[in-house]
């Protein structure tokens, strides 16, 4: 199977200071990879590092040649008093016409935004808005850092439910940095911890059993994933009553 982005060793360091070491890592076609860890873990360097924003101080970061990556932020700051429409904002910088926008929309779960204002989108629409322009570039790898900051638990869990539909339609792979432990583990393939170094990786369960990840959340995930993966069996919302107590933001 192709490898999307592969790591090797990969170090990387601020002012000399090292923040993530020896990270080996391989993204596969269609598959979604979570990023967890508490503040300071190197989650956000370990984005940037893989999108080429930030150079390894060891190692090395290997993309498949022509990779389209679509990157979708924790927010983006508009001005509020300059009217901009969704579909303006979607054609920014240059014009990619009426159907290419509607599509992107639809495909974001938004189908009807297109004439609103910017400014006046709520916190997930906003949020819907900036993966709709990720999918713009018909990306081979989706990445998401923090992407469902300030959005309420039942609003989280919707949109990764909208991330699992767009791998199933589009085939793309799917990173996701995110403090939403309760709603993100259960939307992903593969789950890595950080913790200056990857301290565990692999299925949701497998993460949430293990000593490492347990000492830095405790043991209150599990049981909520279990729920949440029945829950989303049968087709309804997740458990708004979901402790926050071990959720951690980097």
């Amino acid at each position: 199977m192709t490898t999307l982005i592969d790591t090797r060793d990969l170090t990387l360091a601020y002012h000399g200071r090292t923040v993530l070491r020896d990270v080996n890592l391989s993204l596969a076609p269609g598959e979604i990879v979570t990023i967890v860890g508490p503040n300071g873990s190197g989650k956000s360097s370990l984005i940037r590092a893989l999108i080429g924003a930030l150079p390894p101080a060891q190692g090395h970061v290997t993309r498949k040649r022509g990779l389209k990556i679509g990157y979708v932020p924790q927010s983006l700051a508009i001005d509020p008093t300059l009217p901009l429409t969704v579909a303006r904002f979607l054609n920014l910088p240059r014009r990619i016409g009426a159907g290419r926008v509607a599509e992107a929309l639809r495909q974001a779960g938004v189908p009807d935004l297109a004439q609103h204002q910017m400014t006046a989108l709520s916190g997930g629409q906003f949020q819907r808005v900036l993966l709709a322009r990720a999918l713009l570039s018909e990306p081979d790898i989706l990445i998401l850092d923090e992407a469902t900051q300030g959005l309420d638990q039942p609003g989280a869990a919707q949109f990764y439910r909208q991330i699992e539909a767009v791998r199933r339609q589009k085939g793309c792979a799917v990173l996701m940095v995110s403090h939403d432990l309760h709603v993100v583990m259960a939307a992903s393939d593969r789950v890595l911890c950080l913790n200056g170094h990857i301290c565990c990786e692999g299925t949701p369960e497998i993460v949430a059993s293990a000593p490492e990840y347990r000492a830095l959340f405790g043991t209150g995930t599990q049981g909520a994933l279990a729920l949440y993966r029945h829950e989303h069996t049968h087709s309804h919302g997740p458990d708004c009553d979901h402790d926050h107590g071990h959720e951690a933001a980097e």
